[in-house]
């Protein structure tokens, strides 16, 4: 079987930056963890350890036939993915996540260094940059801290609900 790639270090930085959020566990998809081979290296955030739901994503790599349009095979290209809500996704993109098809053409999805709408969650709510770097570096840390608390209340309130009485 192949191996993956070494990751870059800038992904590898982010990955840093969230793991140091309260609360946050990762789920790095390879052959012990029972993912598919075409998500191996694919890193998945959640808060608590149930991984009921991520609230983001390093990816650094096209899944052929579904999400190619980021261009993620080209050298050294990763893309953060971050859960916004439909609130913060319109705030950022001035349209809700269920106008997001209509406004998806004027979208360039290779673009580096720009948060933009997920080429295939953008309609759920969530963003993207593929290598955050100077330009995006203080809008991706705010939206990753909004995301992770997001998180955190989705986590409080599943935690609360299985421990109140029938």
């Amino acid at each position: 079987m192949a191996s993956s790639p070494a990751p870059s270090s800038d992904a590898d930085d982010i990955a840093a930056h969230i793991l140091a959020l309260p609360q946050v566990e990762v789920l790095r998809a390879d052959e012990t963890s029972g993912a598919p081979p075409s998500t191996w290296g694919d890193r998945f955030f959640y808060v608590g350890p149930d991984r009921r739901r991520p609230f983001a994503t390093i990816i650094e790599h096209d899944y052929a036939g579904s999400d190619e349009e980021s261009r993620l095979d080209r050298p050294g290209v990763f893309r953060l993915s971050i859960e916004l809500g439909r609130a913060e996704f319109a705030r950022l993109f001035g349209h809700p996540p269920a106008e997001f098809a209509g406004h998806r053409a004027s979208v360039d999805f290779t673009a580096l260094d720009r948060v933009i709408p997920h080429p295939v969650y953008g309609g759920y709510g969530w963003a993207c940059v593929l290598n955050p770097a100077t330009g995006s570096r203080d809008e991706v840390n705010r939206l990753l801290d909004c995301a992770h608390e997001r998180a955190l209340r989705r986590h409080e309130r599943s935690q609360d609900r299985r421990h109140r009485p029938n």
